[in-house]
C-alpha cells in the first residue's frame, strides 16, 4: 500500500481541498495521514474524518514588523525537526500540501528526505508559503490562468481546486424542504464565508423588501451574524451557518452571492452555478479576492462588484441582471477546463508516487 502525507493549514481553505482528495486517495489504496499545527483548525477537521494526525510547530513568517517575527522562526525550525522525523517514521511515497505556513517545513524536509511533494496555490498570486516550497516542489497546481506566468515554467500545472465530492449531491427539493419555500420564485443564496461579510450582510438587507417581490432568500450570514427582527419575513431564510445540507441549498438556488475567496469560487465554478461576486477590499486583505473576481469576471463565469462602488441600487439592477443572463454563465462554465481538479491532481500523485 502507497503512503501519502497531506499538509496544509491556518484556514479552512487550507484544508478542505485536501478533504475532498480523500475518497479517490482511499479508491486508490493509498494510506493517508495528515501533518497540521498543534491546535490550528484543521486539526478537528481531519480528525472529525478519521485519518492519522500529526501536529507540529509551526510560525507565520512575516513581512511587517512584529516581536513574534524574534520568536516564530525557532518554531519553523522546531516544525522542520518534527515533520523530518515524521517523514522519517511514516516513509511516505509522496506528500501532497495546499499550503499555510506549517506546510512548508513539510514540503522543505520532503525534498531533505528525496520524498516527491506536489503543492497546491488557491489564489491568483502566490502567497509566500508557498513561494517557499516551490524549489522543493515538484509540481505546483494552481486554480487560474493568470497565476501559470507566476510559476516555474517545468513545474505549473492549471488544476483548478479540488471539490468535495457531496456537494456534487445537492438534491433541491431537499432544500426546499429545509427552507419551507413554497412557492417559484427564484432562489438567490448570499454567502460571505464562516465569518460572515458585514458589508455583504448589511447591503442584502438594505434591499430585502424589494428581493423578496421577486425572489426568495438563503441568507448565510456568518456567526453571530443574524438579525432576528427578520425570523418572520416571508421569502427570507438566514442561517449563521450550514454544513449539511449547504449541497441541497446551492442545488436549489438559482444565483449565488458571495465573496471571492479562491476554494468559495472554485465550488461555484464546480456547481456552475451564476454568480455575483463581491470581494474583500485589499485594505482588508492583500487584494487576492479581487484578483481572483477579476479574472472569473473575465473568463465569463462572474459578475463582480466592488465595495468601494457597492450601492443599494446598483446592487439590486446587477442582481436582476445576473439572472436574467443566468444560461450565458452557465454555458461559460460549462466549458471550463478547470472541473476535473480531482482526476489532474490523481494523476500527478500517481505519476510521480511510482
Amino acid at each position: 500500500m502507497k503512503k501519502i502525507i497531506l499538509t496544509g493549514g491556518g484556514t479552512a481553505g487550507h484544508v478542505t481541498p485536501n478533504i475532498a482528495l480523500i475518497p479517490s486517495l482511499k479508491n486508490l489504496g493509498f494510506d493517508i495521514e495528515y501533518i497540521g499545527s498543534y491546535d490550528g483548525i484543521e486539526k478537528n477537521l481531519i480528525n472529525d474524518i478519521g485519518i492519522p494526525y500529526h501536529g507540529i510547530s509551526s510560525g507565520k513568517l512575516r513581512r511587517y514588523f512584529s516581536l513574534r517575527n524574534f520568536t516564530d522562526p525557532f518554531r519553523v525550525l522546531k516544525g522542520f525537526s518534527e515533520a523530518n522525523k515524521l517523514i522519517k517514521k511514516i516513509k511516505p511515497d509522496i506528500i501532497f500540501s495546499k499550503g499555510g505556513f506549517v506546510s512548508v517545513p513539510v514540503v522543505i524536509a520532503a525534498k531533505k528526505n528525496k520524498v516527491p511533494a506536489i503543492i497546491h496555490e488557491s489564489d491568483m498570486t502566490p502567497g509566500l508559503a508557498n513561494r517557499l516550497c516551490f524549489g522543493s516542489a515538484e509540481k505546483i497546481c494552481c486554480n487560474f490562468p493568470e497565476t501559470l506566468s507566476l510559476l516555474p515554467a517545468d513545474k505549473a500545472v492549471l488544476s483548478g481546486s479540488p471539490i468535495r465530492e457531496e456537494l456534487l449531491k445537492g438534491d433541491p427539493q431537499k432544500g426546499r424542504n429545509f427552507t419551507g419555500f413554497n412557492d417559484k420564485k427564484p432562489v438567490i443564496t448570499v454567502i460571505g464565508g464562516s465569518l460572515g461579510a458585514a458589508n455583504v450582510n448589511k447591503a442584502i438587507r438594505n434591499i430585502l423588501p424589494e428581493l423578496i417581490k421577486k425572489y426568495n432568500i438563503i441568507h448565510l450570514t456568518g456567526k453571530g451574524k443574524s438579525d432576528d427582527s427578520l425570523n418572520n419575513i416571508s421569502g427570507y431564510k438566514q442561517y449563521e451557518y450550514i454544513k449539511e445540507e449547504l449541497k441541497d441549498l446551492f442545488a436549489l438556488s438559482d444565483i449565488v452571492i458571495s465573496r471571492a475567496g479562491a476554494n468559495a469560487i472554485c465550488e461555484l465554478l464546480a456547481l456552475k452555478k451564476p454568480n455575483l461576486l463581491i470581494p474583500l477590499p485589499s485594505k482588508s486583505s492583500r487584494g487576492d479576492q479581487l484578483l481572483n473576481a477579476e479574472s472569473f469576471k473575465k473568463q465569463g463565469y462572474s459578475m463582480v462588484l466592488t465595495e468601494d462602488i457597492l450601492n443599494d441600487t446598483l446592487l439590486f439592477d446587477t442582481i436582476n441582471k445576473l439572472y436574467d443572463d443566468r444560461l450565458k454563465y452557465i454555458k461559460a462554465m460549462s466549458e471550463s477546463d478547470q472541473n476535473s481538479a480531482i482526476e489532474t491532481i490523481l494523476g500527478l500523485i500517481k505519476k510521480y508516487s511510482d
